[in-house]
């Protein structure tokens, strides 16, 4: 049985991802695949291993993930946030380098609901004088 140090959830747009932070070598696994072949841009990638290079972390842990919901970049924000505070979880001088990164503050920003009588969020249908 493998035992998680840590357990971080993170979420951006409408992206919910739970963090499971194991002793090993740096592998990273996301809803049961690698995480280049779940996240094909290595951006998204990149974005996902942020927490874990700025804490000098990155061959010290695996990472069992599980996302759902939304796309890929707020699937990516939701891995990043969850991560941070799963490494928070375990180790509560990370919060420094995690907070002074921006890597802490759950993104609000989500779409914007659709209202009646418009066709969009904001857009109203043209005015007619006549």
């Amino acid at each position: 049985m493998v035992k998680n140090l840590a357990l971080g959830t993170g979420r951006r747009k409408t992206s919910v991802a739970r963090v499971y932070l194991r002793e090993g070598s740096g592998k990273i696994t996301i809803n049961g695949k690698d995480v280049e072949t779940y996240f094909s841009n290595p951006s998204m990638v990149y974005i996902v291993k942020q927490p874990l290079d700025v804490t000098d972390n990155l061959t010290k842990f695996d990472l069992v993930i599980n996302v759902k919901g939304g796309g890929i970049t707020g699937q990516a924000g939701a891995c990043r946030h969850g991560l941070s505070r799963a490494l928070v979880a375990y180790d509560e001088t990370n919060i420094r380098p995690l907070r002074a990164n921006g890597f802490l503050t759950r993104d609000p920003r989500m779409v914007e609901r659709k209202k009646y009588g418009q066709p969009g969020a904001r857009r109203k249908f043209q005015f007619s004088k006549r």
